[in-house]
């Protein structure tokens, strides 16, 4: 098998942030073919080339690219042969490297955690007090004073040094430099500092890919990897007669380190989902800790008889023909710009469409019909669409968005049998720019309304009025039941000052669901939040509309809750009929009775409670009193005379207790089954 790598014979491709590298001859390549963009934020890349027997290609992504290449790299011999392994660098995580080191500087160590690390190294330390040499028995936190006269107390890490004098405590506070006397745990520190470095400075990594087989056979190449959501913007041109002219660019950008060079360009409009997966970082399994297996010692064994047994950039070019370049220029040369008129148009300056769209599976997709050539960190825009669309001028008057003036506009219809992907839209009336729109994705066939300007040469008046009335009262199982018509009525008066053009003016009418729209009897559009009601506006002249809406509300409420004086009104008016009437009147009276009965009830129970406190009042002053004396006379003459009254009003609230019960049944069987209207 052939392995190459950088020779004077050696040829690169380099595409996309990618280089391939092969030796050999000229009919060896393996170049960038074709290049399909997503708006979901990722580019398909094809290679595609012949090969001679076994061969290596090696290809350099960036390192945040190595994840996708993993996860969508396809390889595919196509005459024969066989596909080998894909070999590259490993990354080991940068906590583990650091952490194999002798000084670990993973965890950004403070000066105290690093003479912690190398506890029994023997350090220099130089403080204030001059160099201190010794090694390191350890390294303890204390509690001391504040500085000064300041109260309080503050932690503080000493370093505890064995020297020739003797065991010295040093202030970590007060170390300003110190040095490893062993030459080899400054070489290991140096060496964690520069693999930190690396770590970061390491963009680029190799991917080896293998082909195995005899004689010339076609392979491809092709993964995916994030990159700028493709974008859309349009120019439309509105004339003074026909129909408007849509143009449309595709702005793709190359943030890649590497140019695009005659490459097959494709705009995909689907969004296919895509997500990071971390294939290139190795994963280590945490794994128990056992003790090591030991034999124990034996000890006397006593047996018992057993009892029972068994139990997961430069610059951007599209190739065009030398043809069409000269005459776009004799075109520019011979047009008379400079006498540009009111009814001149741009529509023949436009761009013809470079580009084939077409349904691809599911997707729509653009397809530039020339190679392009796009140099890195260099943006392009592509035109991708120049042709009619049906429209037509309108204003639009949404009183949430100007109470006074329309908005300027154009209904377009796309019947360009293409998808318009969303973007802003640049407006021109014939030769003059006009003002911007915006159009969300629109398939085909379907219709959009885009405002672009004030229209100041016309005024909108809208004046709202409501009114309420009680259209019927019927009695249904015993319940009475009243309708009630709200009314909105809400007036639009548009003037058009425009003595030239006449006006279509399309008014937006806040929409509530609960009430039906009754005059016009319909809407040009109905929408979720809004009608949409159309009104031509001759020039130099005034036109109106009207929208009446209504509801019906029905509210129950008991027999017995009308009065007569609403019960005579209701009938005059003639929202409620005699019989309704007279079987109110009779439920009236008969809830009447009982209310007569009920309140002679409460007064009888006033009564009789006052009673009660009155006998209370006297019990207790009796005790007080001599019972020979003409006052306890007095007192026991009372209270004979009210145990007398308490039996009649005991018997009197029995017999209303059962005349409330006699007329109560009375009036439920007379509601009950009463269906009157």
């Amino acid at each position: 098998m052939k392995t190459f790598t950088t020779t004077m014979a050696a040829l690169a491709v380099t595409i996309s942030g990618t280089t391939i590298s092969m030796a050999g001859a000229a009919d060896n390549e393996v170049p960038i073919r074709k290049i399909t963009l997503y708006r979901s934020g990722v580019g398909s890349f094809q290679h595609e080339g012949r090969i001679d027997g076994a061969w290596t290609v090696e290809m350099q992504f960036e390192t945040e690219q190595i994840n996708d290449i993993l996860k969508s790299l396809v390889l595919m011999d196509l005459d024969g042969g066989r596909v080998g392994a894909v070999s590259y660098g490993s990354k080991e995580p940068l906590a583990k490297r650091l952490a194999s080191f002798r000084i670990d500087i993973s965890q950004d160590p403070t000066i105290a955690g690093l003479l912690r690390q190398v506890r029994g190294a023997a350090v220099s330390l130089e403080t204030g007090q001059g160099a201190i040499r010794g090694t390191i028995l350890g390294v303890e936190k204390r509690t001391v004073p504040l500085p000064g006269e300041k109260e309080g107390t503050i932690g503080e890490s000493f370093v505890n040094l064995v020297t020739t004098g003797g065991i010295r405590s040093v202030s970590v506070s007060e170390v300003r430099s110190f040095t490893f006397v062993d030459d080899e745990l400054n070489v290991e520190l140096e060496r964690a500092l520069a693999t930190l470095a690396e770590h970061h400075a390491d963009r680029r990594k190799s991917v080896e890919l293998n082909f195995e087989g005899n004689g010339r056979r076609r392979v491809v190449v092709s993964y995916v990897h994030a990159m700028p959501v493709w974008k859309t913007s349009y120019r439309l041109v509105l004339p003074e007669s026909g129909e408007p002219t849509l143009q449309g660019w595709a702005i793709v950008e190359n943030t890649t380190d590497s140019d695009w060079k005659n490459v097959e360009l494709s705009l995909a409009s689907g969004r296919p989902v895509g997500f990071v997966m971390d294939l290139y970082e190795p994963l280590f399994a945490p794994r128990p800790t056992v003790p090591v297996p030991m034999l124990a010692a034996l000890a006397p064994q006593v047996y018992r008889t057993a009892t029972n047994r068994g139990a997961t950039t430069s610059g951007f070019a599209l190739e065009m023909d030398d043809e069409l370049e000269l005459l776009g220029r004799g075109v520019a040369e011979s047009s008379g710009l400079d006498n540009f008129g009111a009814g001149a148009t741009l529509v023949p300056y436009l761009p013809a469409s470079r580009a084939t769209a077409a349904d691809v599976g599911e997707q729509f997709m653009y397809t530039l019909d020339a190679p392009v050539t796009l140099d890195r960190q260099r943006s392009a825009m592509l035109p991708i669409l120049s042709d009619e669309v049906e429209g037509r001028r309108v204003s639009i008057f949404n009183f949430d968005v100007n109470a006074e003036y329309p908005m300027r506009g154009v209904e377009l219809t796309n019947d360009t049998g293409l998808h318009l992907m969303p973007g802003p839209i640049a407006v021109y009336d014939g030769p003059a720019y006009a003002g911007d729109a915006q159009i969300p994705h629109t398939s085909r066939s379907q219709s959009r309304l885009l405002s672009y300007a004030v229209d100041l040469d016309v005024t909108v008046d809208r004046e709202m009025r409501q009114a309420s009335e009680v259209t019927g009262v019927r009695i249904v199982d015993g319940v009475v039941e009243q309708s009630t018509k709200n009314v909105k009525m809400t007036t639009y008066a548009i003037s058009n000052q425009d003595a030239q053009r006449d006006r279509v003016v399309l008014i937006e009418h806040v929409r509530d669901a609960s009430y039906d729209l009754v005059e016009p009897t319909r809407a040009a559009e109905t929408l979720t939040a809004m009608y949409r009601f159309e009104v031509d506006a001759d020039a130099g002249d005034d036109a109106s509309l009207t929208v009446r809406e209504e509801r019906i509300l029905r509210q129950t409420f008991a027999v017995t809750s009308f009065d007569m004086g609403r019960i005579a009104a209701l009938t005059r008016s003639g929202r409620m009929s005699a019989e309704v009437a007279t079987a109110l009147r009779e439920a009236a009276k008969m809830q009447s009775t009982i209310n007569g009965f009920e309140r002679r009830a409460q007064e009888l129970l006033s009564e009789y409670q006052e009673i009660k406190a009155d006998q209370s009042r006297i019990r207790d002053n009796m005790r007080t009193v001599n019972r020979q004396s003409e006052l306890y006379d007095r007192y026991s003459k009372k209270l004979g005379e009210q145990e007398t009254r308490i039996e009649v009003i005991q018997t009197e609230r029995e017999q209303l207790a059962s005349q409330i019960r006699d007329q109560q049944a009375r009036l439920l069987a007379f509601l009950r089954d009463l269906d009157v209207d």
